[in-house]
């Protein structure tokens, strides 16, 4: 840390980010998802335990929008759980958190979809990218007179890759490469909420999409082929259709259905482009220490000579400024304005100097980015809260607020401090 962040725009955007499943808790008030089903098989998560009580957000909420004012923050990034929408009364709680924001000045931005499918949906059936679309015409019809900014859906390549592929995340399928449908459909569904959206009277309408640099483990040209390989399906796969209307060489035709249809709705011009960063990749050819136990044609290597966080995650702030700058050259005037709309990380304890590296280093790699000319308009923290933390249940802390899972009370971390002098630096 060098002194004061560099000052951002004015009107950037200051906000953090949290999901339903898992802050919420209240399971008995909604339908059940793939997520309570998948926690409920044992081994599944680390510690054996389940979102059901989680943050108890849904009885805290007004507690939490509290936090959210005292860190001075200009916008908040949660998502609506569908299952809770699905139920009696669940947009009765959409509601009431919307108006509680608005009046403590906070911005709203809901996430549609953050990873908890309804139980008994699935995303290899293309009729679950238009029972999307239904969805968010309901949740747009409702919070729509409150709502200025909309998330379609967070992190499909996770949710494809993690939940489908590789069986890590819910819902535990391995299906390796024939898990692709389930990315075609989870983009399709984006393009046709964002019609729906639209018809309802949105005017912001974005994805949140994770990204990286993807790193060659070498100049071999089996590294060199294994980590093109990797960035065309974790990096590629997601933006290139959103962005450019087409899938990178090889992909599209293994996508089911009337693609170059489907591309129309998908390519639906955003508003504003997500990205969750948390670390590059460094990847090399298949070397037999494949931590999921599949066969890939490549596999992530540790970066050397890094610090890692408390989830093992290497540390590279640099690496932000490299992946905005690439993005503007590679989809140069097809590319919106940029939010960052995830970047933290875990660590124990209230006294998170750790955190609070992290992040300065991350602000000033995006500062950098925005003094290279990328059109960036805002910034937001994974998480407001420490949180059930899907495959990993509650061993991994990203809060900037400590949440004892017993008590349900809330302490504010010295990151918490910090961020709020950060935000209160860049609104003088």
């Amino acid at each position: 840390m060098t002194g004061p962040i560099p000052a951002f725009p004015a009107g950037f955007r200051w906000g953090v980010s949290t999901s339903a499943h898992q802050i919420e808790g209240s399971v008995e008030t909604r339908e059940r998802s793939v997520w309570d089903a998948f926690t409920d098989r044992p081994g599944r998560v680390r510690d054996g335990t389940t979102a059901a009580v989680a943050c108890d957000h849904c009885h805290r909420y007004r507690e939490d929008v509290a936090l959210l004012a005292g860190l001075g923050v200009t916008a908040y990034r949660f998502s609506v759980s569908w299952p809770r929408v699905n139920s009696p009364g669940g947009l009765d709680f959409y509601d009431r958190l919307t108006d509680e924001l608005c009046a403590a000045g906070v911005r709203p931005v809901p996430t549609l979809f953050h990873w908890d499918l309804p139980l008994g949906l699935d995303w290899r059936q293309r009729d679950t990218a238009d029972r999307f679309a239904g969805y968010a015409a309901r949740v747009g019809d409702r919070l729509g007179d409150r709502v200025s900014e909309w998330i379609t859906l967070n992190e499909p390549a996770e949710h494809t890759f993690l939940g489908h592929a590789l069986g890590v995340h819910a819902p535990g399928e391995r299906l390796l490469f024939d898990a692709l449908p389930v990315a075609h459909h989870q983009l399709l569904a984006h393009g046709l909420a964002v019609r729906a959206l639209r018809a309802a009277g949105a005017a912001g309408i974005g994805i949140a999409n994770s990204h990286g640099p993807t790193w060659p483990a070498s100049e071999q040209p089996a590294d060199q082929e294994a980590a093109e390989l990797y960035d065309a399906l974790l990096n590629r796969m997601f933006a290139g259709p959103l962005l450019l209307g087409r899938y990178p060489d090889g992909i599209g035709e293994l996508m089911p259905g009337d693609v170059d249809a489907d591309l129309k709705a998908i390519a639906e011009p955003l508003d504003f482009y997500g990205v969750n960063y948390y670390a590059p990749a460094r990847v090399g050819a298949p070397d037999g220490t494949d931590q999921f136990g599949a066969e890939l044609p490549f596999s992530r290597r540790d970066i050397p000579g890094r610090p890692v966080t408390g989830s093992g995650w290497p540390v590279v702030p640099e690496a932000l400024t490299d992946l905005l700058t690439g993005f503007r050259a590679r989809y140069g005037d097809r590319l919106p304005p940029i939010v960052i709309t995830e970047n933290g990380c875990a660590y124990d304890g209230l006294d998170d100097q750790a955190r609070i590296a992290y992040l300065d280093g991350h602000l000033r790699a995006l500062h950098r980015a925005l003094a290279a000319g990328v059109d960036v308009r805002g910034y937001f923290v994974w998480s407001l809260l420490d949180n059930f933390e899907w495959a990993e249940g509650y061993a991994h802390r990203f809060g900037l607020v400590h949440v004892d899972f017993t008590t349900q009370r809330r302490t504010p971390k010295a990151s918490y401090r910090w961020f709020r002098e950060v935000v209160r630096g860049q609104q003088r």
